[in-house]
């Protein structure tokens, strides 16, 4: 029997991509349906967060990040743009948000499509391998979306006029994620147990093989 659990994560989020592969590679090895279920960073949700953190907060999630990319073969870089248009100096986050709002609704337009764990997984890489820039760009997201045998000016109709749907629909994300007992991002969520972080996925793999976990024929 398939097993399902849900993943709530977000596109501002480094450890997201960072746990996206293994989470990915999971899916693919194992039994088992990941539902992506976007929501809007930290940033976003709370934007005074960011003027209250430790100053120390910022280098050392960077130093972290990077680190953990290199020791499991990933890049790593921060975006450009920014998907979250913030001034570091200030730690103020803009009234003006060209890019989070559009890149996490077709986060839930893949996701509808059955798709969102590659997704996640391409497009997170894009923004934060280091190695892309421009990514939000129509020609550079275009070819990364069609990676995961999506299209994106498909994605792009189904969310026109429907906004107000898809911000709902991602609210919702937020309060199962809550309700699951976590509020960060990655949360891997498994029978109502959450997993957070991205050095949390083996916890998460062993709790699944317990609970009947096999791998896929």
């Amino acid at each position: 029997m398939t097993l399902q659990a849900d993943l709530f994560w977000s596109f501002r989020s480094p450890y997201s991509y960072l746990a996206t592969r293994q989470y990915r590679d999971m899916a693919d090895d194992y039994d088992l349906h990941i539902n992506v279920r976007p929501v809007y960073p930290l940033a976003i949700r709370s934007p005074d967060f960011f003027k209250q953190v430790n100053p120390l907060w910022i280098p050392y999630l960077l130093k972290d990040c990077s680190r953990v990319a290199e020791q499991r073969g990933l890049g790593f870089g921060w975006p450009s743009p920014d998907p979250v248009v913030m001034n570091f100096e200030t730690r103020e986050i803009s009234d003006e948000q060209p890019y989070i709002f559009h890149i996490t609704r077709l986060g839930v337009a893949a996701s509808r499509q059955g798709n969102g764990l590659a997704f996640i997984d391409e497009v997170s890489s894009s923004i934060f391998s280091g190695t892309v820039t421009d990514w939000h760009l129509p020609e550079t997201l275009g070819k990364t979306v069609a990676k995961t045998g999506l299209d994106l000016e498909n994605l792009e109709q189904s969310i026109d006029g429907n906004e107000e749907a898809f911000d709902a629909e991602i609210a919702d994300n937020q309060k199962a994620l809550e309700a699951a007992g976590h509020w960060g991002v990655p949360t891997f969520v498994f029978e109502g147990e959450p997993f957070f972080g991205q050095d949390r996925v083996d916890l998460a793999l062993w709790r699944l093989k317990q609970k009947g976990l096999t791998k896929r024929s």
